[in-house]
């Protein structure tokens, strides 16, 4: 790590323990900064190009930075996980982290994903039907200011009635799938998604090959949904083939013939009825 360091937090990441977080880290030439002070990327790296960076939030704050600074010169980015599923750690195999870790080679080359005519770097994956409409339900939560909010207990709820599930075609690398009930579509750029979900368990970030991955759940009932849906914390799902499909693909486009919420790293965007995970 260079000789001056920036540690960014988000505040409102982890409950609010991403400050704490930042304040835990010590170096001798050190400034702590808001990532919500942050006006422009541009303007904060305009000087401290060849300094480091420490990120302390979770997945969506490592999305909205990754976003944020495409293009800018910068030196060594460090990642201390304090959010609430913190998925990409989870994916590079740090079970307990003690010290923040060097992410350049993550985050140099990342996929994107092109949705409601906006184009966005994904950093883990894009979650597409019922888990989109569990980061929406959780986002309402945390509005109403809603202290914990239990996603395992938002999926149950949408299972058997909140969440509708409808018609769709999912397309890998041109060739096309029709279902005719979808409860997810995700593409993949790593292993998990959801605190701990994991769709595509073969998915390598560091494949070298811009190969991404596809999930595709599809025309199971409301019970047997309900009782093998703990499987995808494992990634056993894959051996239920008449439900399941999994894919491997450069380009994975999704459309559902009615709109449904869509989440990227964690971040809902609703009223989705189409999107596409590529390189370019």
């Amino acid at each position: 790590m260079s000789a001056k360091c920036y540690i960014l937090y988000n505040p409102h990441a982890g409950n609010g323990m991403s400050e704490a977080t930042a304040k835990s880290l010590k170096y001798e030439d050190s400034e702590i900064v808001a990532m919500t002070e942050i006006g422009s990327y541009a303007d904060f790296f305009a000087d401290k190009a060849e300094a480091s960076i420490v990120i302390c939030g979770g997945d969506g704050t490592l999305n909205r930075f990754v976003n944020a600074i495409e293009g800018i010169p910068h030196g060594d980015v460090y990642y201390m996980a304090s959010g609430s599923g913190n998925d990409f750690l989870r994916d590079l195999d740090i079970s307990e982290q003690k010290e923040p870790v060097l992410i350049n080679k993550y985050i140099e080359n990342l996929p994107i994903c092109e949705v409601n005519g906006k184009k966005i770097k994904v950093l883990n994956g894009v979650g597409y039907g019922i888990d989109g409409y569990c980061c929406l339900v959780g986002d309402q939560m945390k509005a109403q200011k809603v202290e914990k909010i239990n996603y395992t207990a938002i999926a149950i709820k949408g299972l058997f009635g909140k969440y509708k599930t409808c018609g769709g075609s999912i397309t890998v690398d041109g060739e096309c799938h029709r279902y005719k009930r979808i409860w997810l579509a995700s593409g993949m750029n790593g292993h998990y998604y959801g605190g701990g979900m994991m769709p595509c368990p073969a998915q390598d970030r560091l494949n070298g090959k811009k190969i991404l991955s596809s999930c595709t759940w599809h025309d199971s009932g409301k019970l047997l949904t309900l009782i093998f849906f703990p499987s995808f914390f494992k990634g056993e799902h894959i051996k239920r083939k008449k439900y399941v499909d999994v894919r491997a693909g450069k380009k994975i486009t999704v459309e559902f013939d009615s709109p449904r919420p869509l989440q990227i790293d964690g971040e809902t965007i609703d009223g989705v009825t189409k999107y596409s995970i590529y390189y370019n």
